[in-house]
């Protein structure tokens, strides 16, 4: 049997085209640089940029920028075998505005239906799957047919081996307008109950389906509301874990990152000051750091002290797959105690964009992703 991968992520998958000026709405920008995108892609990244063998399950469009994607992953040491081309959708593409600190507003192009929601249960190579030592799905890989049905089937292969991620990513505008499950839907088609209150309650029942597989659970509080129902942090922590995993992750932008774990450990962890430039993609960032300490077998504390210093490094940066730190750089930020010029420089490559202007100074909690 092939060595198992340290980490494959699952799901979504685009190009980014972000601006190269600051400051400015997306009407009056006139540069754009181009860069690999998604937020599970970019957690496979972040991973190999921190020595992980990663790979990625998805699909993109059979068009040049399908080519270009999988140009990136070979780049970024990502092994690409399991993204294939679906002939009928463009791969999309996803704008940004830049407004540091902490306003960076989303433009998502994935109509009519993006090929990464055409991942089906029967393309999948559920062996690699369930030998990986990390899985990592998300919640937009729940919002549509066949993609909700192959990442279910993926986590009932897994039968909580390993450390399997439940990223929450909470997309709104990705998923149907708000209406409860069918009365008398039978179990395992919309999963169970959601909470009381829910603001999305067919999404909440398959977050709750897809909870009861996974070991580790992360989100922001907006996240954890749609999971739960419950958006003060402790709270919201003890509903995951009551959900199904064994660490909830619980991220707060500014305020920093809450971890608890099953058998009581608590990590609260205030965030690494940074100088903002672009806050998307920290959290890609911070999950692939997050599985990289996992992986290690490092102290809850240190884990997320680790990740969070990953995710600040990035939102010191203006793009997000080429932005994801190396080693050094993360243990450099964290002997700093804060995110300095040295942690952020790099050396070029051709993906990298010129260097944005200075930002005021603000905490990130790492709780952004693309």
């Amino acid at each position: 049997m092939p060595e198992p991968y340290d980490v494959i992520t699952m799901g979504r998958i685009g190009v980014d085209l972000y601006p190269l000026q600051t400051g400015l709405p997306l009407a009056r920008v006139d540069a754009f640089g181009k860069f690999l995108g998604g937020s599970p892609t970019n957690v496979a990244v972040a991973a190999a940029r921190l020595g992980r063998r990663s790979a990625v399950v998805t699909r993109t469009g059979q068009d040049a920028f399908g080519e270009y994607l999988h140009q990136q992953l070979r780049e970024f040491g990502v092994d690409d075998r399991w993204v294939t081309a679906v002939g009928e959708y463009p791969t999309p593409v996803t704008f940004c505005e830049i407004f540091p600190p902490d306003d960076f507003p989303l433009y998502f192009y994935r109509m009519p239906k993006a090929p990464d929601l055409e991942i089906h249960p029967s393309e999948l190579d559920l062996e690699a799957i369930a030998s990986a030592r990390v899985f990592w799905m998300t919640g937009t890989g729940l919002c549509a047919e066949p993609s909700c049905s192959a990442t279910l089937a993926a986590l009932r292969a897994r039968n909580r081996s390993g450390i399997t991620v439940f990223d929450l990513d909470w997309r709104p505008m990705f998923w149907d307008t708000p209406q409860a499950p069918a009365a008398g839907t039978p179990p395992g088609t919309a999963g169970s109950a959601p909470p009381s209150g829910s603001p999305h309650p067919a999404a909440s029942a398959r977050y709750r389906e897809a909870l009861a597989h996974a070991t580790v659970a992360v989100g922001n509080l907006d996240e954890c509301e749609i999971a739960t129902g419950e958006r003060e942090p402790y709270a919201a922590a003890r509903a995951l874990l009551a959900a199904g995993p064994e660490l909830a992750v619980v991220k707060q932008g500014p305020g920093g990152v809450l971890a608890v774990h099953r058998d009581g450990t608590v990590a609260d962890v205030p965030p690494l000051p940074v100088e903002v430039v672009n806050g998307l993609g920290a959290g890609d960032a911070f999950g692939g750091a997050l599985c990289h300490g996992l992986l290690s077998g490092w102290d809850t504390a240190r884990v997320m002290r680790y990740a969070n210093a990953a995710g600040a490094i990035v939102a010191s940066r203006l793009a997000c797959s080429s932005a994801m730190p190396f080693p050094h750089e993360v243990e450099a930020a964290l002997a700093a105690g804060c995110v300095t010029t040295e942690a952020t420089a790099t050396p070029a490559t051709a993906t990298d964009p010129p260097a944005a202007p200075t930002t005021a100074t603000a905490p990130t909690g790492s709780g952004a992703a693309s």
